[in-house]
């Protein structure tokens, strides 16, 4: 329905998540939740995770965008790989929030679009760069250092692309692209994920 529809209009897509989350200005403890509340370190400003501890508030960001006019929303996943979950040691945590990140878009975009059948709203699956480079090592003076691999990428970029798609996502996008290599490694993931999925 995407491509039939690009065909006869362009499709807009909505604006910073970030931004719509840093206006809340939750604290630590609404960052953590009850869930979280016992986590060995800090969570604030660990804005994916709002998905799980404030998913209220992420639906009515969504519901924002929407009804100001957007065709799709993005994901809150910007950050939701194991990779960039290391920071806040919740590695194990990343196909979770991507999956309920995904739930939580679609269901707000299909409200709206029942609301409006006539504009149809989707889901974008937000996939970042993560907050390491597989081009570059982070030491001038070890230039043959890299803080990660590709196979630790894909590995981690095949498990976002896993809870985005069974999340209910309508399509999947690579933003914010800052090293190819890492770029690659997530296209390579989306593909070997559908190729396993025929």
């Amino acid at each position: 329905m995407i491509e039939a529809l690009l065909k006869e209009r362009i499709l807009v897509l909505d604006g910073a998540m970030g931004t719509m989350i840093q206006r809340l200005e939750f604290s630590e403890q609404e960052f953590r939740g009850d869930r979280f509340k016992d986590h060995p370190c800090p969570l604030g400003g660990n804005n994916d995770l709002l998905s799980i501890t404030q998913a209220n508030a992420i639906k009515n960001i969504h519901e924002e965008y929407l009804l100001a006019g957007a065709d799709i929303v993005e994901t809150n996943t910007f950050s939701s790989t194991s990779i960039a979950m290391a920071d806040y040691q919740l590695e194990d945590l990343a196909y979770e929030l991507n999956y309920q990140s995904a739930k939580i878009a679609k269901e707000v975009a299909q409200k709206i679009t029942i609301e409006n059948p006539d504009k149809p709203r989707f889901v974008a699956g937000s996939i970042g760069p993560t907050n390491k480079t597989a081009s570059m090592s982070p030491d001038v003076n070890d230039p043959g250092f890299r803080a990660v691999s590709f196979d630790d990428l894909f590995e981690a970029y095949h498990e976002q692309v896993a809870g985005l798609v069974e999340g209910g996502v309508d399509l999947l996008l690579v933003e914010t692209v800052f090293d190819t290599l890492n770029a690659k490694a997530a296209l390579f993931a989306i593909q070997q994920y559908f190729e396993e999925k025929k």
